[in-house]
């Protein structure tokens, strides 16, 4: 193992916003493109990236537009098809199809884009705790949290107060370190969330209508797919998930039985194993069928 060097980029979209990319390992290694869930940034990703590109693979991440680093929309006029544009376009910018790894949001546009694409520019996809249908409290509490602060906080103390409340499983506060990406100062001196609260009308007010377009776009994934799901998670249930069984038949189920949504927060070291798993397996098989083929 070895520590891969962090390269940070700027890539423009085509309606001429910059996104936030973060690439981790070598040039010639096969590609993971880690997309992250709605309120959340590259950040959430950099435990599992380091380890996988520390053993061989190339890691990309980055921030969807509206959050983290990346830009946001003037107006504030946002919608699915900007972002299932971006994670299209993030993807072909590689030197290969990705396997995508998407938690939540990014799981989502993720089949998106891979049932509505052609061709797919996934190799595979890894899904974190999402299905095209969810439990509606699940998503209720993780907006009630996103919502419970319009007027930010006075420092960073009160901000690990609140994300410590939110989730009582883990064990340590967030450092001032840890929440300095998170956070934005305002001319008022206050912090706020470093995502825009214009997403909160534009994608997320009416989400539960896109779910009949994901289900049909699930149907249409024909690449190697991997559901990871926590045992704990109130967004996913054994019913979203043997419907998604359903949709796709050829998908493997692994469930992290102390994980709740935020699985690569709360399991990350058996997260990670998983994603390698997949990875190795994937490796294999196309080694098997280039033999054949050969």
């Amino acid at each position: 193992m070895f520590d891969a060097p962090v390269r940070n980029a700027r890539l423009q979209t085509p309606d001429g916003l910059e996104l936030s990319v973060e690439t981790r390992g070598g040039t010639g290694a096969p590609v993971l493109l880690f997309a992250h869930g709605f309120g959340q940034t590259r950040g959430a990703w950099a435990g599992s990236a380091a380890a996988l590109a520390a053993e061989g693979w190339r890691c990309v991440s980055f921030d969807s537009r509206g959050h983290g680093e990346s830009d946001r929309v003037p107006g504030g006029e946002y919608h699915i098809e900007q972002f299932a544009s971006d994670l299209a376009m993030v993807a072909g910018a590689q030197p290969e199809p990705p396997i995508l790894v998407g938690a939540s949001m990014g799981g989502l546009l993720g089949l998106v884009v891979a049932g509505e694409f052609r061709p797919a520019p996934f190799r595979a996809l890894v899904l974190v705790d999402i299905t095209p249908r969810w439990e509606a409290a699940g998503v209720e509490r993780i907006l009630a949290f996103m919502q419970a602060h319009p007027d930010g906080f006075a420092d960073y103390a009160h901000a690990a107060e609140a994300i410590a409340a939110y989730m009582p499983q883990r064990r340590e506060r967030k450092s001032e370190d840890q929440l300095r990406p998170l956070l934005r100062e305002g001319d008022d001196g206050r912090l706020r969330w470093h995502w825009d609260p214009a997403l909160l009308a534009g994608v997320v007010s009416d989400s539960e209508r896109y779910q009949p377009r994901l289900m049909a776009a699930a149907a249409k994934v024909d690449v190697p797919v991997l559901l990871l799901s926590g045992g704990r998670s109130d967004v996913v249930s054994r019913d979203t998930v043997e419907e998604f069984l359903q949709l796709v038949p050829h998908a493997r189920h692994v469930e992290l039985p102390a994980a709740t949504h935020m699985l690569a927060g709360d399991a990350n070291d058996a997260f990670t194993r998983e994603i390698a798993t997949f990875v190795r397996d994937l490796d294999r098989r196309d080694a098997r069928l280039g033999g054949v083929a050969g």
